[in-house]
């Protein structure tokens, strides 16, 4: 459970920005980084509650964000350093990092940029950057992800894979996040686009991935339309210590779908 609801406020070089906690206070900190357009609302709240049982969880809202003021960084690196300010400002000397989708992304980029701060990396429905070769993503993708706002049909489509059991648990899934209270602003155009000039920027990690040297557990669903799963694979097998885990009819929230399986991953991952 949640053992505080509220908004808290965090000031930053980049503006003041919101975070929420969750779980116990004790132990290393969880630090999630979000999705695409994702605030720190668009977490599933029974995937928050399963990671939190038995640690702290810390989500933000990131430079131009949600609620959090400022502008989104025109670099991933920019994003990075954001996270990494989040970290020392909460008087944090280590954490460890679950990113999802372009989360992973920036995951992963901190770990390179500040891996003092990093203790262990969780890469979600990501990927480690350009990779030329194996699977694309679904053509549909893109137009899809850049409509001016996304309905549930479109989350359906870009995140669970077309079948029966799936689509429901993605149905469910977003009802649990849209029943929330205090549901804040979404991404606004501006954030979006920066966000677009960050993405289309990064070169990506496979040049450097053998210097990503702490544990990594890399994870996504079998059938991501958004970033297929050859390129958790690809990342796999270029960092020295990872670990590749694919669930079947599962795709890009795959976490959400599979939120006991994964919880429990994630707890085995962070604790041995």
């Amino acid at each position: 459970m949640s053992n505080d609801e509220t908004i808290k406020w965090l000031d930053t070089s980049r503006g003041r920005l919101a975070w929420r906690e969750d779980g116990p206070t004790s132990g290393v900190p969880l630090l999630l980084l979000q999705r695409f357009r994702g605030t720190m609302d668009d977490w599933d709240p029974a995937f928050i509650a399963a990671i939190a049982q038995d640690r702290r969880v810390i989500r933000f809202d990131s430079a131009g964000i949600g609620r959090s003021a400022g502008e989104v960084p025109d670099s991933i690196g920019g994003i990075a350093a954001v996270a990494a300010e989040v970290i020392r400002s909460l008087g944090f000397g280590q954490v460890d990092v679950l990113g999802w989708s372009l989360g992973g992304v920036v995951g992963q980029q901190l770990a390179l940029d500040a891996p003092q701060l990093v203790r262990r990396l969780i890469v979600a429905g990501s990927s480690p950057g350009p990779v030329p070769d194996g699977p694309q993503a679904h053509p549909r993708v893109a137009q899809v992800m850049t409509k001016p706002e996304n309905g549930p049909e479109d989350f359906l489509f870009l995140f669970y894979p077309e079948t029966e059991t799936a689509v429901a648990a993605g149905r469910a899934s977003l009802a649990r996040i849209a029943a929330q209270p205090q549901l804040g602003p979404k991404v606004t155009a501006a954030a979006f686009m920066g966000q677009v000039k960050a993405i289309s920027s990064w070169p990506g990690v496979l040049h450097r991935a053998k210097e990503l040297r702490l544990p990594i557990l890399v994870a996504n669903g079998a059938h991501d339309v958004m970033l297929p799963a050859y390129r958790s694979y690809v990342l796999s097998q270029q960092a020295p210590d990872a670990k590749l885990v694919l669930y079947p009819d599962a795709g890009h929230a795959f976490l959400f779908q599979e939120i006991d399986d994964f919880a429990a991953e994630v707890d085995r991952f962070l604790t041995h």
